[in-house]
């Protein structure tokens, strides 16, 4: 039987509701909009943030938005957009890869600290929080960093709760800086290269004085026949159109410029993960040095791990489609990137995979002792989705 999820439409009647379940130690899964279920699965209560929405405060000459966490994405995208602004960290829709349905919302987006392509040059989502509210696991209203706002019990709170997936604190108001929307965008595209002279060529692209914003590689069995090699410019018509060219002429080889619309539909592929969407297979996230991108799929190869896989972030990140039999992979994929010093999320797989394989990467002893001791300030009672982000099934936050 499925109940109605506790939909509290205040701070104040959040934090009675944690007290409560605290107090009978009665545990909760916290959900925004429900459209991100990576990790193992959680039992508990459902409580969502979706009845703590609206924009607290917009003040665009100061690039400021504070927004409550309920809030859909989609609203502020659009608010923003009305004034030529836009969220600095381009952050990934999760729907099409993990066939799920619901609304993003921005407290779920902050959670899990979301961030897509542009994250090479503006950094990931905690990057850009001004500060949060969020109520703890013992019921408390706490607040970090903002306009006014000060940080308290010696942490940055707001970074903190940034990634930690609601297992310290449910977030019920965040603050950005913003950033200017630039007037069109367009993307060079060379065709034909592989993994290794890609990621060189990426590597110079992001070391020019060009002002790249996106750099990533899909190999011909994802990108129709050919590969493709795609470098995002972003800004005015004709500052786009001279950096392009000075850019090729750097590069050098044949590139063709993809503009516009055409060129956001390249980008939200990469974003959204769409070369993986509507498939059974497994799906790790995988973040490196860039140059060890290829080298990393190399090794896979060798090892006989049968995989599609393509590249963002320069080559820092590898999306990673596997066989969902066994342990998908996960022995030989992060027994590969010891060496390379990266890690690895499993961000799609069965109910009965993420409940066996460790979902987040397994922390060193010191920072896994860190984490604990995190979570015994923050949710003594342990009620805030236990076991979401614990060793035996996953492990503390996704360091991305």
């Amino acid at each position: 039987m499925t109940t109605t999820p506790l939909a509290p439409a205040s701070e104040e009647a959040l934090a009675e509701i944690i007290r409560d379940h605290a107090a009978r130690q009665a545990p909760l899964v916290i959900r925004g909009g429900g459209t991100r279920p990576v990790g193992p699965p959680v039992t508990g209560e459902t409580l969502t943030t979706t009845a703590l929405a609206g924009v607290t405060l917009y003040e665009p000459e100061a690039l400021t938005l504070v927004v409550a966490a309920g809030t859909p994405l989609a609203e502020i995208e659009a608010l923003l957009a009305e004034h030529g602004q836009r969220l600095a960290f381009e952050p990934m829709d999760h729907r099409p890869l993990l066939g799920s349905e619901g609304v993003p919302t921005i407290g779920g987006v902050v959670s899990a600290n979301v961030s897509g392509p542009r994250r090479i040059v503006a950094g990931a989502c905690r990057d850009t929080l001004l500060g949060a509210r969020f109520v703890s696991g013992k019921g408390e209203i706490l607040k970090s960093g903002g306009r006014v706002m000060k940080n308290v019990t010696g942490y940055d709170l707001a970074r903190l709760m940034a990634g930690a997936r609601g297992t310290l604190g449910v977030l019920t108001e965040v603050s950005f800086k913003v950033l200017p929307a630039p007037e069109t965008e367009a993307t060079l595209v060379a065709r034909g290269h592989d993994a290794h002279r890609a990621v060189a060529l990426l590597s110079r692209a992001l070391g020019s004085p060009w002002g790249v914003t996106g750099a990533a590689h899909l190999p011909a069995d994802l990108a129709g026949g050919m590969s493709e090699t795609r470098i995002r410019l972003e800004g005015r018509e004709d500052s786009v159109r001279t950096r392009g060219e000075k850019l090729v002429r750097h590069l050098g080889g044949d590139w063709e410029m993809v503009r516009a619309e055409d060129s956001v539909a390249l980008w939200r592929e990469v974003r959204d993960v769409l070369p993986f969407a509507g498939q059974a297979e497994a799906v790790w996230r995988i973040s490196l040095k860039p140059t060890d991108g290829p080298v990393f799929l190399d090794l896979l190869e060798r090892n006989g791990l049968s995989h599609h896989a393509f590249l963002d972030w320069g080559g820092g990140l590898v999306w990673l489609l596997v066989p969902e039999g066994g342990d998908a992979g996960a022995a030989l994929i992060r027994d590969q990137l010891a060496a390379l010093g990266g890690h690895a999320t499993l961000v799609r797989a069965s109910e009965e995979t993420r409940r066996a394989v460790p979902v987040f990467q397994p922390e060193q002893p010191r920072l896994a002792a860190l984490a604990r001791g995190l979570k015994r300030r923050f949710d003594p009672a342990g009620i805030l989705n236990p076991g979401l982000m614990e060793p035996a099934a996953a492990t503390a936050t996704e360091h991305s």
